[in-house]
């Protein structure tokens, strides 16, 4: 058993920044309170699946699951990482190592009081109605800056006041870089994630 290193830990937990908005309250009274609303529905979801790609072909795609409360499993296409609470399970040539994880570096982000705060702090725009892969979706514009990174997010939710898809272009120094998100298998009963044997 070995330590994760911090840097690649955070590493770790800036992949899932973008969830975070997604984290936090109430009325349709403006787009703020639209992704506020959005987020609480977001965080009660008992599981969902997340597709991700990066504008930089040389960074795979990522597969990720997600099982509420506290269990993750990442698939860059180098052998799956399971995540349960505060501990990795890393498999890469058929073996398996049990890696702790500082505590919260998941599982911060699935708390509404932060997620609250990332959300006060954005600026959001609503940008009218747009069709996503044959859906009719709401637009938003979401910019937000975070450890000295900006990131200038387009999000699509879907009439079920769920996301379809999200962009989230990052700015860090004179690096420009885009993620897009694409969610999709909502309280699928049939994402199970164990713990590896």
């Amino acid at each position: 058993m070995s330590s994760l290193r911090p840097a690649a830990a955070h590493r770790l937990a800036k992949w899932f920044l973008p969830l975070s908005l997604f984290a936090a309250a109430t009325a349709w009274a403006g787009p703020k309170e639209d992704i506020k609303a959005l987020s609480l529905k977001f965080l009660a979801l008992r599981s969902y699946h997340a597709s991700m790609t990066h504008s930089d072909k040389r960074v795979p795609k990522t597969e990720m699951d997600f099982v509420a409360p506290d269990r993750f499993r990442v698939d860059s296409g180098m052998g799956p990482q399971v995540i349960i609470g505060d501990t990795m399970y890393m498999t890469l040539d058929g073996r398996t190592m049990r890696v702790p994880m500082p505590k919260g570096t998941m599982t911060q982000w699935r708390q509404s009081d932060r997620a609250f705060r990332e959300v006060d702090r954005a600026e959001i725009e609503a940008l009218g109605i747009e069709t996503v892969d044959g859906k009719p979706a709401k637009k938003y514009r979401m910019i937000q800056t975070y450890d000295g990174i900006r990131s200038d997010s387009l999000l699509w939710v879907g009439a079920n006041g769920l996301p379809l898809k999200m962009e989230v272009t990052a700015t860090a120094g004179k690096r420009t870089s885009t993620t897009t998100i694409v969610y999709s298998r909502y309280n699928d009963p049939a994402i199970r994630i164990d713990a590896p044997k």
